[in-house]
């Protein structure tokens, strides 16, 4: 376990606003040149033996905090967190993908379709919210990762969510402009600024993304309570439209448009439930908060489970209202709540859903700041990266250098690259990392260091290499288009024995405060379900992520390790020294 610093231990007596080389590297590895190239000869014996280490609860919730100085403010209970769920994840998605999948793919059955996501997004959430409300840390999935499965899985893991969370604000960034300027002109590039002499996909400059993204950074980095205000009452206002949509939209409705329900089968369905599940995510975001959080084990389950169960059915109701409002065939795909309002003579209710999608947008902004910045101060506390970005400021209770480094990163993206260019970089690691945090969740579940037998372990991982298996099998038979139940079948009985022998062995641990229903059955399915949709991504998601994977082992077999070597093994140094 790693002792407090000579940092943290002065850090009441000194300024927050300091910049020496101590705050950025003060592991021995990194006091000169000598010392760092004694430390890389020694990267396989280090490599070794943190490769697989787990960090413990203890250490991510006490020893950890330390190295911020000063402590996060606990000022959120349920209520907050419900609303900031729902600020994080009901953004554009919703108004834009509904049309497009009901018209294209499920038609009236599009309802289903966010039933099912709905559903298996709960499955993660039941996860996160287990995890959270035990281990209630800024670092979310990285805590929980590091915890069970290892100090390596969780770098790569965060690493490659940092900088899908780096591209996704600066899409929104770009997305905002966009939405904006098609509100008050028909070119919704003319708030653009064009300059030929840059490559194309990275010559159209936007500076209002820019402002945009440094004011909602800035509202976060003024304090969690401030924020959380500010989205509680736009969110009220967004969710006011939204039951103006529904209650207009079924005082229109035409049961003759729900015919045929299925017109694409169940291919359709399914087809059009992995594409709207993106408008469910965000939600891991608000789990990040359970640090500022004054009763955790209660309320996170209810703010994380409460929000998500409501915006499903919040979702399933507007996908309702639209295909009963217009025939499925009739919708437009580009502004379809816009477009169905002004059929029915209520043109002016396309700029409330304008201005509903832009409030959105601008909510997840801020929701995604605040859970950006905490995800990458439990990273620097850990010494993954400079532990300078772990400091949380003594009068604002924020993380201001880590907000700093997500604004700085997402800002530069948003100026430079255009969105067709950030949209190919698609959510491959939030999914993955779901699916982590799901096996997670298992072996916290099945097995406990020095008290599971052997025996008990090897058919644990047995089960779960099957159920993983089985999950890639099923997804591979979706993908391929081969018409048949055989193959499906196989794999479904290859899943049911491998989830069937899992639930038989005995459970190591069980929960203390919340626990997830249904285990392993729900945490089996969440796996299956975030396979089926990274299936789904294409071959360009999977090879951005090896790339970034590869950058950051480098980055790690650099860094990351000597740094993290140096804090485990610190107590160990300490004792050597005292005895001589």
């Amino acid at each position: 376990m790693e002792e407090p610093t000579e940092t943290q231990q002065s850090g009441s007596t000194r300024s927050y606003w300091r910049w020496r080389k101590k705050d950025f590297f003060p592991e021995s590895s990194f006091q000169n040149l000598a010392s760092y190239k004694a430390a890389l000869s020694q990267t396989c014996p280090r490599l070794s033996d943190r490769l697989l280490a787990r960090s413990s609860e203890n250490n991510e919730t006490v020893t950890l905090q330390k190295v911020s100085e000063n402590p996060m403010q606990k000022c959120l209970n349920w209520w907050d967190l419900m609303w900031m769920a729902f600020g994080s994840v009901v953004g554009s998605g919703i108004f834009v993908l509904t049309g497009q999948e009901a018209h294209e793919e499920a038609g009236p059955a599009i309802v289903l379709s966010y039933a099912i996501s709905g559903i298996s997004a709960l499955f993660s959430v039941f996860c996160y919210t287990e995890f959270a409300a035990e281990i209630p840390v800024a670092g979310g999935s990285f805590s929980y990762l590091r915890v069970e499965l290892g100090d390596f899985v969780a770098f790569i893991a965060a690493g490659n969510l940092l900088l899908e969370a780096t591209v996704g604000a600066a899409g929104l960034g770009r997305s905002w402009t966009s939405y904006f300027a098609s509100m008050i002109s028909s070119n919704s590039d003319f708030l653009l600024i064009k300059v030929d002499s840059l490559a194309e996909g990275f010559n159209l400059l936007d500076p209002l993304a820019v402002v945009v993204l440094l004011i909602t950074n800035g509202i976060a980095m003024s304090g969690t309570r401030r924020t959380s205000w500010l989205n509680l009452i736009t969110s009220i206002l967004t969710f006011m439209v939204i039951v103006f949509i529904i209650v207009v939209g079924f005082m229109h409705a035409k049961t003759s448009n729900l015919e045929p329900f299925f017109p694409n089968g169940a291919k359709g369905v399914f087809t059009a439930a992995a594409v709207v599940y993106w408008s469910y995510t965000g939600f891991d975001m608000v789990a990040n908060m359970a640090e500022e959080t004054k009763r955790p084990s209660r309320d996170i389950p209810i703010g994380l489970v409460g929000s998500m169960s409501a915006i499903t059915v919040i979702y399933c109701l507007m996908a309702l209202a639209l295909v009963m409002m217009v025939k499925y065939n009739d919708i437009d795909v580009n502004a379809a709540y816009s477009v169905a309002f002004e059929q029915i003579g209520m043109k002016w209710a396309k700029y409330l859903v304008s201005i509903c999608a832009l409030k959105g947008m601008t909510t997840s902004l801020l929701v995604g700041s605040l859970g950006q910045a905490r995800y990458t101060t439990q990273i620097a506390r850990a010494h993954m990266i400079p532990p300078w970005f772990a400091l949380v400021h003594p009068k604002t209770g924020t993380p201001i250098y880590a907000t700093m480094l997500t604004t700085i990163l997402s800002a530069i993206v948003a100026f430079f690259t255009s969105l067709d260019v950030l949209s190919s970089v698609l959510s491959f690691t939030t999914l993955f990392i779901f699916m982590l945090v799901a096996v997670a969740l298992l072996l916290r579940r099945y097995y406990v260091t020095n008290l599971t037998p052997k025996n008990d372990l090897v058919k644990f991982l047995v089960c779960l290499f099957v159920i993983i298996g089985a999950s890639i099998g099923v997804t591979a038979l979706w993908n391929s288009k081969k018409k048949g139940w055989v193959g499906y079948s196989v794999v479904t009985l290859f899943w049911l024995a491998g989830t069937l022998g899992m639930a038989f062995l005995s459970k190591q641990r069980f929960p203390r405060v919340w626990g997830v229903p249904l285990v392993p059955w729900l945490p089996c399915l969440s796996i299956t379900m975030n396979v089926f949709l990274i299936g789904s991504l294409g071959l360009v998601a999977f090879l951005r992520f090896v790339i970034c994977s590869a950058i950051m082992v480098v980055y790690y077999l650099l860094v990351g390790l000597h740094a993290t070597y140096d804090m485990a093994h610190q107590n160990v140094e300490v004792k050597i020294e005292e005895g001589k």
